[in-house]
């Protein structure tokens, strides 16, 4: 019998026949046949290793740069937040017919005069009577250390509040701690130079956005997807809104609790009224504990000043608090993105720890941004899987 079948055309099967021969199908390449695969050469140990620390360099090379740049960086993000802060008034403005050149060049207009005023004003004001308060120390607290209260205290305590106050009074005697507040006193002037360059940058810049944030929108937006597009527009759009609306918000609060602070602390004759509410005010910025701090800081001085002070300036600071808390701030935040209670502390002592009271400052809208995204995007995609 004959083992080869005939083919139709005329060849045989195997390709061996006088007819047309069929191709033979091409030979299959094995990894282990050659030392390289069809797309390249096999990856080695040492190649790996290679591409590796390569990756390694280039982030510490990113890293570096961002660490000697954090400056700039810092700057950039506080003139984007400031724009996006002042950009909510602007809007109102154009609402009411005005042009957006005019509303940002009366706004500058006013910026500009409020910073001169405090510059001339509120700065040498605040330099005299730091160094007031400096010379009333030592006699501050022989005078506090007297009082009839203190005394009742004293007895209650056996003696311990005396050795606390005597503790206090020998360290501020002391040339160790004169040559400190020397040496933070240099200090804070050169930083005080540094803040005032990096805030006409600031400046600088917070212009710039202004004028250009629409367009730096539509550059953005045309980076994206035509298919995600429209939701894009949708979040960033809400997401600068309620920031711009937080920030300004976090401002006129902070403002009203500087005036009602020094206010306060005039009509009861607290020394030093006009730095204590200036404190009161960066530090009121910071959300959810910054009234608290500076109910304690008010307390503690007006104490000192007279415990009858000091209690009346408790009771009222109390009292505001509840009034911010229960009808200032939703009238001034209704707008902005709303934020757990929780996540206000963790957001605002994360960003008081890596970047002082801006970050604090500039924390809680980040963490609330994540939030809108988180519900929008992330939770939407979950619930279609």
């Amino acid at each position: 019998m004959n083992e080869h079948r005939a083919d139709p055309m005329g060849g045989m099967a195997d390709g061996q026949g006088l007819g047309n021969p069929v191709r033979r199908r091409p030979r299959e390449i094995h990894h282990s046949e050659s030392p390289t695969s069809v797309s390249g050469a096999t990856t080695t140990p040492v190649g790996k290793g290679f591409k590796v620390t390569i990756g390694v360099l280039i982030a510490l090379l990113l890293a570096a740069s961002l660490s000697a740049l954090s400056s700039v960086v810092f700057s950039v993000v506080a003139a984007l937040f400031l724009a996006l802060a002042l950009n909510p008034l602007i809007a109102m403005l154009q609402r009411r017919g005005m042009s957006r050149g005019k509303a940002i060049t009366l706004i500058a207009l006013v910026f500009a005069l409020i910073a001169g005023t405090f510059l001339a004003i509120l700065v040498p004001l605040a330099i005299r009577q730091t160094v007031e308060l400096v010379r009333f120390l030592p006699s501050g607290l022989e005078s506090l250390s007297n009082q009839p209260w203190v005394l009742r205290l004293n007895e209650v305590s056996n003696g311990g509040v005396d050795s606390v106050l005597k503790t206090i009074g020998v360290a501020i005697a002391s040339p160790a701690f004169w040559s400190s507040v020397a040496g933070g006193a240099l200090r804070l002037g050169s930083t005080i130079v540094g803040l005032v360059s990096s805030g006409v940058f600031i400046s600088v810049l917070t212009l710039y956005f202004l004028v250009s944030l629409r367009s730096i929108k539509r550059g953005f937006y045309s980076l994206v997807p035509a298919s995600k597009r429209h939701s894009t527009i949708y979040l960033t759009e809400k997401i600068t809104d309620s920031v711009g609306r937080y920030l300004g918000g976090m401002v006129v609060l902070a403002l009203c609790n500087a005036a009602f602070s020094l206010l306060l602390l005039t009509l009861m004759g607290v020394p030093f009224a006009g730095v204590i509410s200036l404190v009161a005010f960066f530090i009121t910025l910071i959300p959810l504990i910054g009234t608290i701090l500076t109910t304690g800081i008010m307390t503690v001085f007006a104490v000192i000043h007279s415990p009858v002070a000091g209690l009346v300036v408790l009771v009222a600071m109390l009292i505001y608090m509840q009034v911010e808390a229960y009808v200032m701030t939703p009238k001034v935040m209704s707008k902005a993105l709303e934020v757990p209670g929780a996540m206000v502390l963790i957001s605002a002592t994360a960003g008081a720890t890596l970047l002082g009271l801006p970050g604090a400052l500039i924390a809680v809208p980040v963490a609330a941004a994540g939030i809108l995204i988180v519900r929008n995007v992330v939770v939407p995609r979950r619930s279609k899987q």
